[in-house]
């Protein structure tokens, strides 16, 4: 069997009573590590980003083989090989299902008639709730990935657009760059990586009012009302409300980072719990009244 399993969003202690007695039966257990990566502290956080998974050995009771971008999506075959006769684990941050890699690599089990079991977990999807902002006036969720000089991709606008024109939130999911390589190092065959990096808040916001700017078509504005979000489910979570131009010098501290765009449809009960994070109260009330309030 190939279990999937979440390990939820904080740290490895997260993963559910299920998922741990399957991780210490199977025969081999691998931690993905390139869509997400656990809230832990920074000497366990390097641990699992160079291969050293020893903290999660400890806890799970099992060697940990890291499963980095090229090993999930090349050489799955390795992580299926004996899978029909004995038992993988494949432990994912967050749910299994956050990511369609996770998505392919059931497909081609499927295809070599290895049975799969999924055993979820808390995700980002879910747990964004934690604002106050009520799931059901959620609209499409968008990926942010990190601009070049010469590549600044938009779809998200466009995403982000249809949400708006109903009045739902909008979820944006944060770039994470982990064991990742130049192109010069790429081109040359090198195997060099690029050291982690993790899209801030502040950074997101920061290039959504650069493609309204680019776009101009009113999608959203500096005055719109964002929440921002960092480490959710963690003991030192932290949030923070205010309009995107405030939120482009928010200092949310350490990774991982998320983004919610407020739509028009935002129940007074959603505002009144997001005001507790407002950076500026009277600024976030004064946008409220005149943008949000009464536009259902």
């Amino acid at each position: 069997m190939l279990y999937l399993i979440g390990l939820g969003l904080a740290d490895e202690t997260d993963i559910t009573v299920k998922g741990l007695e399957v991780v210490k039966k199977a025969e081999r257990v691998y931690l993905e590590a390139y869509t997400s990566v656990l809230l832990v502290d920074k000497e366990k956080l390097v641990s699992i980003l160079l291969q050293l998974p020893a903290i999660q050995e400890v806890f799970y009771g099992r060697d940990v083989i890291v499963a980095d971008r090229e090993a999930v999506e090349s050489f799955s075959d390795d992580i299926l090989a004996g899978a029909d006769k004995l038992d993988v684990a494949f432990l994912v941050v967050g749910d299994p299902f956050g990511a369609t890699t996770h998505t392919d690599l059931v497909l081609r089990a499927r295809t070599l008639k290895i049975p799969t079991k999924t055993i979820p977990n808390a995700s980002i999807l879910s747990a964004i709730g934690a604002t106050g902002l009520q799931l059901y006036n959620f609209g499409q969720t968008v990926s942010m990935v990190f601009f070049t000089d010469t590549w600044k991709p938009s779809s998200f606008y466009d995403r982000i657009a249809e949400n708006q024109r109903i009045g739902l939130h909008t979820l944006v999911l944060l770039d994470i760059k982990v064991k990742e390589q130049s192109l010069e190092n790429l081109a040359r065959g090198r195997r060099v990586f690029e050291p982690p990096r993790y899209m801030t808040a502040a950074q997101c916001a920061q290039q959504m009012l650069e493609t309204e700017s680019s776009r101009k078509e009113s999608v959203y504005s500096p005055d719109s009302l964002a929440v921002g979000v960092a480490r959710i489910g963690a003991d030192d979570q932290k949030m923070v409300a205010g309009t995107l131009r405030q939120l482009c010098s928010a200092d949310l501290g350490p990774p991982l980072h998320s983004l919610v765009l407020l739509g028009r449809r935002t129940h007074d009960m959603e505002r009144e719990f997001i005001a507790e994070f407002a950076v500026d109260l009277q600024v976030f009330n004064e946008v409220w009244s005149r943008d949000y309030k009464g536009k259902q």
